[in-house]
């Protein structure tokens, strides 16, 4: 590697060091200069007895609880004011949420002001229980609770930190005072809600930093409040282990769950929830294990907004049950404007790629990945025919698509796109898509090399509208023809087709032909080969083209609404087979223009 490749990253240090040990001799990796030494592995949690997680199975969605409103706005960079607030507040209930923390009233005055507007405006349906956000202080419990006021059931967040990082660092804290702390800001709270009149108070606590605290500490603190709070199987508590910092494998924090599972006092009267973020990129994981470990609830935002890398995705996680055959018990049935209205609240885009959501999700560029989606899409087509059912009940087993795009509020159009990754397979089902055409194998092939080469040249993708239009150069509308047919007339009788027909040839000479076969268009071939343009038909398929095979209207062969024909031919001449293809308004008149359309090739 010359020094000019290197020259604009200074700092980056090809490995150069010893290999790893027992590393094996085809792993040609070597030692870095990356100072991973200052790092030290999470201890995990020891379950000696038994981990029944790995045999579980997910059949049913855990309990939503979006934190959009509080630890997503938090991470914003422009918090959301209360118009913001409102709209996702309003998207969220339409989609089904029942459990929505609405804010962090004793830090923000937007979220105090958003609060009291919910309550005071009645904004807040019957089955929905809001949440509040509070710090283990009085007198932001006291303006947490004044915020709630006049609300007719909401449940108070209680949170502090519980790891000895956090203890010794940020607190200066013992075990003992951390404890004091929890205990008599659990009891304050508790004696605020007896004072509220009548709203019907439900109680949260989290350990935050759970996934790092000592499991013995954490269990013991999680029973104190509960047993303070009088947990009931009638009013419960929620108990929220978070992983505020993800610092291990999603299998870890899997045990973690699971020995709190089985350890946890009044178990019946907690709901057991989880809040995994994303620091490691494992947060789905992490949240779909912790279920199989025990937990009842997950706390996430809709696309994984959130401190640092972000809280866990509830859009994956939900739709990943989907894709399972589980009621996500949340609607996505529109997806994008599900989107484009959190992007709109946090002034933040979804990527591209983001599951389930993004705008390339749905979509195959690579040539055998459209190929193999377009023929899971028509065998789809044939079962629902077999079955004589709609598409929308046939059991879903399309090749790279894990759910039906239009089951979220996509369509077709975007599934297949090309550009100069793509293949014969695609290029047919964009045409099949967008223009009703059903391209022989061989034509498709054929007409993917011409594709790739303008793809190639132009250096951009090629939309359908541009594939229509190499389509029609290179077949239907040459820019010199060779010949033109002005004129035919066929008729049948018992010894096959007869054929009269009046041709161009370039130059402005007039033909007038006579042919008979078993078909127009070998009656043509043939006598153009006895005027002097040699051609043998081999192939020749035709289907009906009709405007309602098209789902928009845009230039191109159906974009009327009367029946017309395609038809492709295939000849043999000059050493060569050359395939032409056709659209008309009568099926003869497109195969006689599909063999016209191989001469004009022939001829180019």
């Amino acid at each position: 590697m010359s020094e000019t490749h290197l020259s604009p990253l200074p700092r980056l240090v090809p490995p150069s060091g010893p290999a790893g040990p027992d590393q094996p001799w085809w792993n040609a990796q070597r030692g870095s200069t990356m100072p991973f030494r200052r790092y030290r592995r999470t201890p995990a949690v020891q379950v000696p007895d038994r981990r029944d997680w790995p045999g579980r199975t997910a059949d049913r969605a855990p309990l939503w609880a979006s934190v959009d409103l509080r630890d997503g706005n938090q991470s914003l960079a422009n918090p959301m004011d209360i118009q913001r607030k409102t709209m996702l507040f309003d998207l969220l209930v339409r989609m089904g949420f029942k459990d929505i923390e609405v804010g962090y009233p004793s830090a923000s005055e937007a979220d105090f002001s958003f609060l009291r507007e919910l309550i005071t405006r009645d904004r807040i349906p019957d089955d929905v229980t809001v949440s509040v956000f509070t710090p283990a202080r009085p007198e932001l419990i006291d303006r947490t609770f004044e915020a709630i006021e006049g609300a007719d059931r909401a449940m108070v967040h209680l949170c502090h930190a519980t790891a000895c990082l956090w203890r010794e660092v940020v607190f200066q804290m013992t075990t003992t005072d951390v404890e004091r702390m929890a205990v008599t800001a659990a009891e304050h709270v508790l004696r605020r809600a007896d004072a509220a009149g009548r709203t019907r108070f439900r109680f949260e606590y989290s350990p935050e930093t759970f996934n790092i605290t000592e499991p013995e500490y954490v269990l013991g603190l999680s029973n104190t409040v509960a047993a303070l709070w009088d947990a009931a199987p009638d009013r419960p508590v929620t108990l929220n282990l978070p992983t505020t910092v993800e610092t291990d494998h999603p299998h870890v924090f899997a045990d973690q769950v699971e020995w709190m599972h089985r350890n946890l006092e009044r178990r019946e009267s907690i709901i057991l929830s989880v809040h995994p973020h994303n620091d490691r990129g494992t947060a789905v994981a992490s949240a779909e294990l912790a279920v199989l470990a025990g937990a009842d609830r997950i706390e996430g935002t809709l696309f994984g907004n959130g401190e640092r890398t972000g809280n866990v995705c509830l859009a994956t996680l939900a739709l990943n049950l989907f894709s399972q055959g589980v009621d996500p018990q949340l609607d996505f049935s529109d997806i994008d404007g599900i989107r484009r209205t959190v992007e709109a609240a946090n002034q933040m885009p979804v990527p591209a790629r983001h599951p389930y959501a993004g705008d390339l999700v749905y979509t195959a560029f690579s040539g055998t990945h459209q190929d193999a989606i377009s023929k899971g899409l028509r065998a789809m087509a044939r079962r629902a025919e077999e079955a004589d059912e709609p598409e929308s009940r046939t059991a879903w087993q399309v090749p790279y698509l894990p759910i039906d795009p239009k089951d979220v509020g996509r369509d077709y159009e975007a599934v297949v796109r090309v550009n100069s990754q793509s293949g014969r397979g695609g290029i047919a089902h964009v045409l099949r898509g967008s223009y009703g055409l059903d391209l022989p194998r061989a034509l498709s092939r054929e007409l993917a090399e011409h594709v790739q080469r303008a793809a190639d040249r132009d250096g951009t993708e090629v939309n359908s509208r541009r594939l229509w239009e190499i389509f029609s150069t290179e077949y239907l509308e040459p820019a010199d023809p060779y010949l033109t047919l002005k004129d035919y007339e066929v008729s049948h009788g018992p010894a096959g087709t007869g054929l009269r027909a009046l041709v161009t040839v370039r130059g402005g000479t007039e033909l007038a032909l006579l042919g008979s076969g078993a078909d127009p268009a070998t009656a043509f071939t043939r006598a153009l080969t006895a005027a002097g343009i040699p051609a043998e038909l081999l192939t020749l398929t035709q289907h009906p083209l009709t405007g309602a095979e098209r789902p928009r209207a845009t230039a191109g062969p159906a974009s009327r609404t009367t029946p017309r024909t395609a038809a492709y031919g295939q000849l043999s001449a000059t050493g060569r087979t050359w395939w032409g293809a056709a659209i008309a308004d009568r099926p003869d008149g497109a195969e006689l223009q599909a063999v016209v359309s191989a001469i004009n090739r022939v001829h180019a």
